[in-house]
């Protein structure tokens, strides 16, 4: 019968190129999935926290509160505003 001299090569090398590929794969989903939404064309986004009245916004859109509570919140907001009577 005849051997192949250099078949102790290919397995200690296949399971090596498996480990790097599955590494590749999971670093490229993290990269994918940290990254959307974080950067834009200009580079990293500075955090900015959003006001009240954007939050109040915000939770009207999704449906989380209704009209009334976000009336009333509001009214509440601007009674407690810096210079109001």
């Amino acid at each position: 019968m005849m051997y192949w001299n250099g078949g102790w090569a290919w397995m200690t090398f296949m399971p090596l190129l498996w480990i790097v590929l599955i590494g590749l794969v999971v670093w490229a989903v993290i990269r994918l999935t940290q990254s959307s939404g974080r950067h834009d064309a200009a580079g990293p986004r500075k955090t900015s926290r959003e006001t009240p009245e954007e939050i109040l916004d915000r939770r009207l859109a999704s449906g989380e509160i209704d009209p009334d509570a976000y009336a009333e919140a509001r009214k509440r907001l601007a009674a407690h505003r810096p210079g109001s009577p």
